[in-house]
C-alpha cells in the first residue's frame, strides 16, 4: 500500500476531501477518547449519501465494526470497514451543532461545532448545512438503558486506536476531530488521517 495523504484535523475543527473507489481511509485517535465524526456522499451524484438507517438495516447490528458495510441511502455499499482496534462507534446521533453543546451547559468561548466545521468543509462541493445528515461517529460511545434513555459515555479508544475503511464507490468525505467537550470525556483533541492506495 502506498499513502497518498496523512494529516493531523486539529482539535474542534474538520476537513473534507475526495477519495477514489478502492482507496482506504485510515482514521487514528493519537491520544485517546477523541471521537470523530465521518459523512460521505457520492462524488457523481450528490443526491445519494451516508445513510444510518439503511446501513443499520443491512448489518441488523447497532454494533458497527470490523466486517460490516457502511451503506448508501440507495442501499449501496459506500464503505466496508477493514480493520478495527476500538469496535465501539455510533450511528444514531447526529454530529453536535450549537444548541446540542449548549442543551450540556456549553455557553462561552465555544469554538465552531461539528457541524458547522463539516458544513464549511464541504462549501466547495455546494453541499448545504441541511444537508449534513447524521455521521458516523468514530470512537463514540453511546450506551442504551433499558428504561429507553441514552448516555454518551467516554470514548473507549485508546491512544493510537484506528479504523481502516475501504472506499466502494468514488466519494467526497468530511471528517472531523468532534468539538463536543461531553463527547470527549472532558478535552478536545486531534484525528489523524490517512489515505492509501490499496
Amino acid at each position: 500500500m502506498q499513502t497518498v495523504t496523512k494529516e493531523l484535523i486539529r482539535a474542534h475543527t474538520g476537513i473534507a476531501f475526495e477519495l477514489k473507489q478502492g482507496q482506504l481511509l485510515k482514521v487514528t485517535d493519537p491520544e485517546g477518547e477523541q471521537v470523530s465524526e465521518l459523512i460521505c456522499y457520492n462524488l457523481k451524484d450528490l443526491d445519494e449519501w451516508l445513510c444510518s438507517g439503511r446501513t443499520l438495516d443491512h448489518a441488523r447490528t447497532w454494533a458497527i465494526s470490523k466486517g460490516d458495510v457502511l451503506f448508501s441511502n440507495r442501499s449501496n455499499p459506500m464503505f466496508s470497514i477493514l480493520e478495527d482496534t476500538c469496535g465501539r462507534h455510533d450511528f444514531f446521533l447526529a454530529p453536535c451543532n450549537q444548541h446540542t453543546i449548549e442543551q450540556h451547559g456549553v455557553t462561552e468561548n465555544h469554538q465552531q461545532s461539528c457541524h458547522q466545521n463539516l458544513y464549511h468543509s464541504l462549501m466547495g462541493w455546494d453541499i448545504d448545512p441541511d444537508e449534513i445528515y447524521t455521521t458516523f461517529s468514530i470512537f463514540m460511545h453511546v450506551k442504551f438503558r433499558h428504561d429507553g434513555s441514552i448516555s454518551i459515555e467516554k470514548p473507549g479508544s485508546k491512544a493510537g486506536d484506528y479504523v481502516v475503511f475501504r472506499a466502494e464507490m468514488d466519494m467526497i468525505v468530511g471528517l472531523t476531530a468532534c468539538a463536543s467537550v461531553q463527547y470527549n470525556n472532558g478535552s478536545l483533541k486531534p484525528i489523524e488521517f490517512e489515505i492509501m492506495d490499496a
